[in-house]
């Protein structure tokens, strides 16, 4: 079915070279992709190991050549995402957070801390400067100071995180990693970054941006009618919870 379908198999095989998953891109197909036909991910699974599908595999053995090892093989007794407990999957309760990066441009300086409730959606974004592990576990602890109720954080496998032992036992809290060059794993986040790069584009030198714009993009990001959370904002969601706990004390 896929060979036969060049348009189907184009979106199959891009799809795959760009990191998704063959769950990811049944996925995909079955309920955003209405112009071309769904398949399992066990057919695509069936493709990736025919003859038909050697080639999109010698393009991911390249890829998976390329990336830089250190990010994957420097970070030591990692929790991975597939151990993590089904009440943080399901998002049944607020503190379970995902944490990203959004980086400076090459010829920029600075990165941005980018952290997500994934039942809140609430953002806190943390500008770094002077990049350092130590740097970021302070961009940590003052998020925590300001969202107490962080339980656990799901990250990616970034070099600065390579004393996350050390990072769990400043916050209180348990970490866990997506799979390797799996950072679809942590959607919440993700999407949260895709809205901040209306304001701070690809390739932006984050020295130039002031604490005060970021705090404002914060704000504005926390002010958003969602429709996961049945169009109420995520800071009118935080304000709600906390009273609610307020009152059952």
């Amino acid at each position: 079915m896929i060979v036969a379908d060049n348009q189907l198999r184009k979106f199959i095989d891009d799809a795959l070279v760009n990191g998704q998953s063959a769950k990811a891109i049944a996925g995909r197909l079955k309920y955003q992709e209405k112009d071309l036909p769904n398949v399992s991910k066990d057919t695509i699974y069936r493709y990736i190991k025919s003859p038909y599908g050697k080639l999109i595999g010698i393009k991911l053995q390249k890829k998976r050549e390329s990336c830089p090892t250190k990010k994957v093989t420097e970070l030591k007794d990692r929790v991975f995402i597939n151990d993590r407990p089904k009440n943080i999957n399901n998002r049944s309760r607020v503190g379970d957070m995902e944490g990203d990066f959004i980086v400076s441009g090459k010829s920029g300086k600075g990165i941005l801390l980018v952290v997500a409730d994934r039942r809140l959606r609430v953002v806190f974004l943390e500008l770094i400067l002077n990049v350092s592990i130590d740097e970021v576990h302070r961009a940590f602890k003052r998020i925590k100071s300001k969202f107490p109720e962080m339980r656990t954080l799901t990250l990616d496998n970034d070099i600065l995180f390579q004393m996350h032992k050390t990072l769990e036992q400043l916050l209180g809290i348990k970490i866990y990693f997506c799979n390797p060059y799996s950072s679809w794993e942590k959607g919440s986040v993700e999407n949260t970054n895709k809205q901040i790069r209306k304001y701070i584009p690809k390739s932006s030198d984050l020295s130039k941006y002031d604490q005060e714009l970021i705090m404002a993009i914060e704000e504005t990001l926390n002010q958003r009618f969602m429709e996961c959370l049945k169009y109420a904002t995520p800071k009118e969601r935080l304000n709600n919870y906390r009273k609610n706990k307020k009152t059952a004390r």
